[in-house]
């Protein structure tokens, strides 16, 4: 679990491909003595387990369904990524609940600079959308943002200066694709109402099984 606050922007220096799968080794200046083999780090976005480290360098397994999913199988030696530790418990959520698991890619389409702020907007597939609200949260290659605005094809997304220069937003282009992690929430509700699930749609019965109330 993660808050979507990046600590740090990592740089690649091996990304191999093992047939589906890959090897990913980064970069960074996260404190290595608090992080152990078999932690759980999000790299833009994506929830990876640490499989080996050695001085600033953590390395990864890449399985070949965040190949198929995410953006990750593009990166390069020398890509810049957001990095962030597993939430502990008790400490500030100060962004909200992401998982590190990708639902889909989404493509800069836009971008435009408004009272130094930066504004930009992506597409996604249609079928996601539905989780998305104005005001809600979104998870954008890690970070944790609030939509702004929401049409059928995609969303908006206001960038402060202090996220553009701390993470990786600020060298996105128009055409990337970029990892997109709807809110959870919704896609509980979406499924505790499905009346195939539940045996009759949304109660407080099944509010309270699954732990809502």
């Amino acid at each position: 679990m993660f808050t979507g606050l990046i600590e740090d922007t990592g740089r690649v220096t091996l990304f191999n491909h093992r047939g589906e799968a890959g090897l990913l080794k980064v970069e960074s200046t996260l404190p290595m003595e608090e992080i152990g083999i078999g932690d759980s780090v999000a790299v833009n976005g994506v929830c990876l387990t640490v499989t080996e480290k050695g001085g600033r360098v953590v390395t990864f397994d890449v399985s070949p369904e965040s190949i198929a999913r995410t953006t990750i199988g593009k990166l390069r030696s020398g890509s810049r990524v957001n990095l962030e530790r597993a939430l502990k418990l008790g400490e500030r959520l100060g962004g909200h609940i992401v998982s590190g698991h990708i639902d889909c890619c989404g493509e800069l389409t836009r971008s435009e600079n408004r009272s130094g702020n930066r504004q930009l907007h992506f597409t996604l597939p249609v079928e996601q959308t539905r989780y998305l609200v104005e005001k809600g949260s979104v998870a954008i290659d890690g970070i944790s943002l609030t939509v702004n605005t929401l049409s059928k094809e995609g969303f908006s997304v206001n960038i402060i200066p202090h996220t553009l220069t701390n993470t990786t937003l600020e060298q996105i282009r128009n055409g990337d694709e970029v990892n997109i992690e709807t809110d959870i929430i919704g896609k509980y509700l979406e499924r505790l109402l499905q009346p195939w699930q539940t045996g009759g749609g949304l109660s407080m019965k099944t509010l309270a099984e699954n732990g809502f109330i």
